[in-house]
């Protein structure tokens, strides 16, 4: 095995982990958080029924129009600030954070301090 596959083992390791005790209930969903080397994606996530109750990337045309890189913590935090928004725009304001086997810290620790920042509760 190379050191890509190891890091990617690693990750899914710490997702299964994290997974065994993370659920999103209808009083507090799932906020999972996923990035590759060029976007970042974020969920707000009900299990019981398995609905996503928003969405927001550096993909959706409201932030990606104003964004230089798409890669970056500055892209992470506007994507922080869009789904706090969407969120608590649908009466949502609690919820668990799944960091779905990513490190905190970097973009991960961006978006969710900027959607902490932005109201909702972690």
């Amino acid at each position: 095995m190379n050191v890509a596959q190891n890091r990617r083992l690693a990750r899914l390791k710490r997702q299964a982990r994290v997974r065994k005790k993370v659920t999103g209930t209808p009083v507090r969903p799932r906020l999972s958080v996923y990035r590759s080397a060029g976007h970042i994606y974020a969920q707000i996530i009900e299990d019981t029924n398995g609905h996503t109750l928003a969405a927001a990337s550096t993909l959706s045309k409201e932030i990606a129009g104003s964004l230089k890189s798409k890669g970056n913590v500055e892209a992470a935090k506007a994507v922080g600030t869009a789904i706090a928004k969407q969120a608590l725009a649908k009466n949502i304001d609690t919820v668990v954070f799944d960091r779905n086997g990513f490190l905190y810290q970097g973009r991960v620790q961006a978006l969710a301090d900027a959607a902490r920042e932005a109201g909702l509760k972690l």
